[in-house]
C-alpha cells in the first residue's frame, strides 16, 4: 500500500447493492487488509453475520432499527453500534451510516442464515 490514501466519497471506486443496502465503498480490502469504510443507505437489510470482521456503525442521518441477534436497538444520528464477529444483524427503516470494519471485510466473510 502507498504511504497514504486520499479519497472523496463522491469518487469512491465502488457503489454496490449489498445485503444492507446501497453501499459506497470508500476504502476496501483492496486498499488495505486492516480496515474498510463504507457509507451505506439502509432501508431493509438482510440478516447476516461475519465470522472475522468487527463492524462499527455510526449513524449519519435518518432513523431506523438494528437487529442484533435477538435485540432491537433504535437508531438516529450520532448513535454508534459495535457489532462483534458472529452477531447476526440487519438494519431497517431509512438511515445512512458509516460502516467501519476491521479487519477489512472481504466478500467471502458475509453469511446469511
Amino acid at each position: 500500500m502507498a504511504k497514504h490514501l486520499v479519497r472523496n466519497v463522491e469518487n469512491a471506486p465502488e457503489v454496490i447493492h449489498s445485503l444492507c443496502g446501497e453501499s459506497i465503498r470508500v476504502i476496501t480490502h483492496r486498499d488495505t487488509p486492516e480496515i474498510n469504510i463504507h457509507v451505506t443507505h439502509i432501508l431493509d437489510g438482510v440478516k447476516h453475520y461475519h465470522k472475522r470482521t468487527t463492524e462499527v456503525y455510526y449513524i449519519l442521518e435518518g432513523k431506523g432499527k438494528l437487529e442484533l441477534d435477538q435485540e432491537v436497538v433504535d437508531l438516529e444520528p450520532g448513535v454508534t453500534v459495535l457489532i462483534p464477529p458472529g452477531v447476526r444483524h440487519r438494519g431497517y427503516g431509512d438511515f445512512k451510516t458509516i460502516v467501519i470494519g476491521t479487519p477489512a471485510q472481504i466478500p467471502e466473510d458475509e453469511y446469511v442464515d
